[in-house]
């Protein structure tokens, strides 16, 4: 059925709990599985402050932070795959669920295996969700994991 399964993650707990369940899986029909983490650009604040906050926290540090956080994560879905074949990737992206569509088609994925946080009205709607956008848009399909 499936044979390569994208599983986005951020790091959190519930895309673990997405990790794993994409893991049980991938293991039952022999597929293999690619973890993503999306970095988002480094944005400099458009106020006056915005001299004091790079020279506190630039842009390089900003990327050695974020790839050791992403590397983490992705290690976490590795070790949560056991003996699935697990390969990870990051990339840069200013919108996650548009870089999770494209991964999943650049690397031939046939399933996206994500988590959702379940958030309601205006909390949604103020935050969006990234995995609302990844289900509207995606021409492969999406398993959401709660």
């Amino acid at each position: 059925m499936y044979k390569h399964i994208l599983v986005p993650t951020d790091g959190s707990e519930l895309s673990m709990k997405a990790a794993r369940a994409a893991a049980r899986l991938a293991a039952k029909l022999g597929a293999r599985v690619t973890s993503l983490y999306v970095i988002r650009p480094y944005k400099v604040p458009a106020d006056g402050e915005s001299f004091m906050f790079t020279s506190a926290y630039p842009v390089e540090r900003y990327a050695r932070d974020m790839k050791r956080i992403a590397d983490a994560a992705l290690a976490r879905v590795s070790k949560a795959a056991g003996k699935v074949s697990c390969d990870g990737a990051t990339v840069l992206a200013e919108h996650p669920w548009e870089a999770i569509i494209k991964t999943a088609s650049s690397k031939k994925c046939d399933l996206i295996v994500m988590a959702s946080h379940g958030r309601k009205g205006l909390e949604a709607l103020l935050l969006g969700s990234e995995t609302q956008k990844v289900l509207t848009h995606s021409k492969t399909p999406v398993l959401v994991c709660r």
